[in-house]
């Protein structure tokens, strides 16, 4: 209440005094009867109500505020709206409100300040009352989001502590997000105490050494945001680099191109987002501007193997393996248990023909990790290439005894016994790939292929049957249909299979030739000699015998 300044008084304004100050005195006891409903401390606003922050619709508005103006629990909770039409984001504030409050009873309670006090507080409620929990690996989509965390008490590094930093705002104390190679936390800063809080251990703190030595923070670079208090802004631009990856994670390229732009806007420095936003480009083509992006990833972040290793298949799809190769070779003195480091050099090694390279590679790769079948089959496959088909059949069952169900090694396998004569095992072999998956329509075409070697002409056009089902505008499926057909003399369907074939495909000049062949064989003459003459023009080596036979037949 405010102070009023009375006059010079009279006996009138006396009893006049005397009755107010009854009815002051009954209106305190309401007052006090009331407040005693309310638990302490609880009528005061929290430290962020008020801020533009708290009203806006959108991540764009979002991102046109002051940075003091910005609450982070509502932009993380409309970006969770984006993220699902069934999710009702920002009904989670009255929650973060109630349980800021609650941590603010308790300080009151207790008598601390919001200072530094606060902290363990803070832990002692989220991870030992409410149940918060870290969760090893962000292998759910969802785990990335505020309102997740808060349905399931369960998050990563980061999402754990977008929560933490979301309470912090509320009750005012100085909590910055904070940054290193692969991992967020959080630090207390009130320019006198400072402290790190680590959400994935129950906000156990650590200092600076050990982020800097775990994640192989860059050294020396002072314009990196590594280690660095975050404002909520650039808090907001390491959110976006996640949200990018879980976009991608669900094939949402676009949506994930967006979010990594957006990443490197607001953080220019932070490297993992220039290497993923890398990693689109090079998915959709644009590989130069791939390539700037990991280069700038790497001028921020030199010690990271991942990148080195991206870049290396960047500089491999422009053919420049010269300069791929130094790149894996890169990746691999960083981190020398990197087995796609070794996969990748081994295949540039193979496109440039250096086998015996490619292969101790890939020896070097199993060594690390002896029950990877992949390894085995390609190790394969550059026997094969090597025309070495026996090593190479040793080297695919060697992948198949590890695991089952590789379908290509099957093919591969295929392709050795066809290569060394072994028609029954080549059969088997696409056989047990069909066996895992019967569409697969290499094995269904060569698996006919492999019949119609052995003249099995039946068992070839079931296969070949099976594979114009599933891919019917596919040419030579029908041609080599119509070749099954035509051996077994049955030229009405060897016909009906190569006319087919050419109205997919005009120019298969040996279509032409069967349909000649088989027009000829159904008495249709005009026609065997249109499409003879026709295989002739598109270079068919076609004989006077064979041209003359069909003349002779023409009235």
């Amino acid at each position: 209440m405010r102070k009023r300044v009375c006059e010079n008084s009279t006996n009138d304004q006396l009893k006049t005094t005397k009755e107010l100050m009854k009815k002051t005195f009954l209106i305190m006891i309401c007052v006090l009867t009331l407040s005693s409903a309310v638990p302490a401390g609880r009528y005061r606003p929290l430290a962020n109500e008020g801020k533009n922050g708290l009203y806006v619709k959108s991540i764009e508005q979002v991102l046109r505020l002051e940075e003091d103006e910005v609450d982070l629990a509502t932009a993380a909770l409309i970006i969770s709206e984006n993220w699902s039409d069934l999710v009702h984001g920002r009904r989670h504030l009255s929650a973060l409100d109630d349980m800021a409050l609650e941590i603010r009873d308790r300080l009151d309670k207790e008598h601390l300040g919001m200072d530094y006090q606060a902290i363990a507080v803070i832990n002692k409620y989220l991870f030992d009352e409410l149940g918060f929990e870290s969760i090893p690996e962000a292998n759910d989509p969802n785990d990335l989001f505020l309102h997740t965390v808060l349905d399931k008490k369960r998050g990563y590094c980061l999402s754990l502590s977008i929560l933490y930093l979301s309470i912090g705002e509320r009750l005012g104390l100085p909590l910055y997000g904070v940054v290193a190679p692969g991992h967020f936390f959080i630090r207390y800063d009130d320019k006198q105490v400072r402290f790190n809080i680590e959400t994935t251990s129950k906000g156990g703190n650590a200092p600076d050494e050990h982020y800097i030595d775990k994640f192989k923070v860059p050294e020396g670079d002072n314009e990196s945001i590594y280690m660095k208090n975050l404002n909520k802004i650039q808090t907001l631009g390491c959110f976006f680099n996640n949200l990018g990856n879980v976009y991608e994670d669900i094939g949402n390229t676009d949506s994930a191109l967006l979010a990594l732009e957006r990443a490197v806007e607001i953080n220019p420095t932070l490297s993992e987002s220039r290497s993923n936003l890398a990693n689109i480009y090079l998915k959709t083509g644009r590989v130069q501007e791939a390539i700037s992006e990991y280069l700038a990833a790497l001028s921020i972040n030199p010690n990271d193997a991942k990148t080195y290793n991206n870049l290396g298949n960047a500089y491999t799809q422009q053919g420049l393996l010269n300069k791929a190769i130094p790149q894996y070779q890169q990746s691999l003195a960083l981190e020398p248990n990197f087995i796609d480091a070794y996969k990748n050099l081994a295949l540039a090694y193979c496109k440039e023909r250096s086998f015996m390279p490619a292969i101790t590679q890939l020896k070097q790769a199993v060594s690390l990790e002896p029950k990877d079948a992949s390894l085995y089959s390609q190790i394969g496959d550059v026997y094969s290439q090597m025309e070495n088909y026996e090593e190479a059949i040793s080297q695919y069952k060697k992948a198949l005894q590890i695991k089952q169900d590789l379908i290509e090694t099957y093919c591969s396998l295929a392709f050795c016994y066809n290569k060394l004569g072994l028609a029954d095992d080549e059969i088997q072999a696409y056989e047990s790939a069909l066996a895992i998956k019967p569409d697969f329509l290499p094995a269904l075409i060569n698996l006919g292929n492999a019949y119609f070697g052995k003249q099995n002409y039946d068992a070839a056009i079931e296969q070949y049957e099976k594979a114009v089902q599933i891919k019917p505008d596919e040419s030579m499926f029908y041609y080599n249909l119509g070749s099954a057909y035509s051996n077994k003399q049955l030229y009405e369907q060897a016909v009906a299979a190569y006319l087919k074939a050419v109205e997919i495909e005009p120019d298969i000049g040996d279509a032409h030739f069967g349909l000649a062949f088989g027009f000829y064989q159904l008495k249709k003459y005009e026609l065997a000699y249109k499409h003879i003459k026709i295989a002739q023009e598109l270079g068919v080596n076609v004989t006077e015998d064979q041209l003359n036979a069909i003349k002779s037949r023409l009235k």
